[in-house]
């Protein structure tokens, strides 16, 4: 069993993974950049060591640093979290390498699920449906656009290499693409270190579900359900929810055996999701799988009642999980808000500063996983979460009513620091959301009619 893990992340992933461990009896060790000296993470661990100075690709993005603080330590594992080197199987073969465990997939597996043009591959042979585009990714912009020109317009520009999110360009036109291709891959080579790109025909109206999926080193592999992240700006999500509103209970199903079956044709190991494109015909159609823990992890947790942490640490060490697919019970319904420091007047602009008041909320059956406190810095450097709302409640209507006044009752303040608290508010409040008819869409939606 694992005994010592460095949580090569931040903020409050970093402090949720500790928790964990400490329950688990398992000491822990934070590495973590000049910008993050004195964080509540920090303090919690057992141990912290400095990696670097605050930009990412000095600190939390340099594997080497990473690696020799957890051999430095004497940490026996490494757990990533979510972003920076979470996916990157060039850093799990480096931790292996260095006799420490990753926890995660194995590192060809990520690398192949990490291309997302490999992955429909991959995908389609486990049975799953893909959305019609490049089998592979094109050598040239003739060819990209040969694809496009067959598949139809609209279509969407991938980066190879892209994931949560980014790495995406919409082409409404043919006399469009040539500019959008050339644009996608400079954006692709600066974002993610490889221009590569793939072309995928672009659903209008569409829905994001995704499932969890947990599998172990035993050939054993569970879904724990679905979950809806169809609030999104700019592809990047805000909301997220479980059971999917307005999607009855067969066609969820479906979609859930279908992503295990998946993952076990490809020897998935560890946490991560499979994503799909639901349309309004009820057809659903895979788009990526996420090869770690997810932001939106603990509405899954509220209604399983699952510790997803913990079942990683169990798998990387080899053991069984502590779950079968026969005990999996759902219960009530979860919703999840992200609390960034952008500025929603501003057109979401990043709205960072030191937190004067940061008083959280409290009631029944509420979690709020954050780092931050009153004389907290939200540094410049990484994502503007400042936290993450998540409520459960027997009913959708009933967490609903429960999300609004947690936010109702979330005080943030400061110089210069703005949140998106009130415009989360006006999405719940919004009928499409309320009636759980949204698509991908909404927010487009809302910001074009204020």
């Amino acid at each position: 069993m694992i005994s010592k893990i460095l949580i090569a992340n931040r903020g409050e992933i970093a402090l949720r993974v500790a928790r964990t461990c400490r329950e688990m009896d398992i000491r822990t060790v934070i590495a973590h950049s000049a910008a993050d000296r004195g964080s509540p993470a920090m303090e919690y661990a057992d141990e912290a060591v400095q990696i670097g100075p605050p930009e990412p690709r000095r600190s939390y993005l340099n594997a080497a640093a990473i690696v020799e603080a957890a051999l430095q330590t004497g940490a026996d594992a490494i757990h990533p979290g979510y972003g920076f080197l979470s996916e990157d199987p060039d850093f799990a073969e480096i931790c292996e390498a260095a006799g420490l465990t990753f926890i995660g997939p194995r590192p060809s597996l990520i690398k192949d699920l990490g291309d997302k043009a490999e992955a429909r591959r991959i995908a389609a042979a486990g049975g799953l449906r893909v959305l019609p585009g490049s089998e592979h990714a094109p050598g040239s912009v003739g060819e990209a656009m040969l694809v496009a020109d067959e598949i139809g317009y609209p279509v969407i520009i991938k980066a190879v290499a892209g994931g949560g999110g980014r790495g995406i360009t919409l082409v409404r036109r043919r006399q469009e693409f040539a500019a959008a291709y050339a644009e996608a891959s400079a954006n692709a080579q600066a974002v993610f270190g490889d221009s590569r790109v793939y072309v995928e025909r672009f659903l209008e109206h569409a829905r994001h579900i995704e499932a969890q999926i947990l599998g172990d080193r035993h050939g054993d592999v569970v879904h724990l359900g679905i979950r809806d992240c169809s609030v999104q700006r700019r592809r990047q999500k805000l909301i997220e929810e479980t059971p999917p509103p307005d999607l009855d209970p067969v066609t969820a199903e479906r979609i859930a055996l279908a992503a295990a079956a998946a993952a076990g044709h490809a020897g998935y190991t560890g946490a991560g999701t499979y994503e799909f494109l639901l349309d309004e015909h009820g057809d659903f159609y895979f788009i990526e799988t996420n090869c770690r823990i997810q932001v939106e992890h603990p509405v899954t947790e509220m209604v399983t009642g699952v510790d997803i942490v913990r079942e990683q640490i169990l798998i990387a060490s080899g053991e069984r999980m502590s779950i079968r697919q026969s005990d999996m019970l759902q219960r009530g319904a979860s919703i999840e808000c992200r609390v960034n420091a952008e500025d929603p007047e501003r057109g979401f602009m990043p709205a960072s500063g030191t937190l004067e008041r940061f008083e959280i909320p409290g009631g029944p059956f509420t979690r709020i996983d954050t780092q931050c406190r009153p004389g907290f810095t939200v540094p410049p450097y990484y994502d503007s979460l400042l936290a993450k709302a998540v409520v459960w409640a027997p009913d959708r209507e009933q967490a609903i009513a429960r999300m609004d006044r947690v936010l109702a009752d979330f005080t943030v303040s400061g110089p210069r620091v703005a949140t998106t608290i009130p415009f989360l508010r006006e999405v719940l409040a919004h009928p499409l959301f309320r009636s759980g008819k949204h698509t991908t869409s909404l927010l487009d939606q809302m910001l074009d009619q204020s």
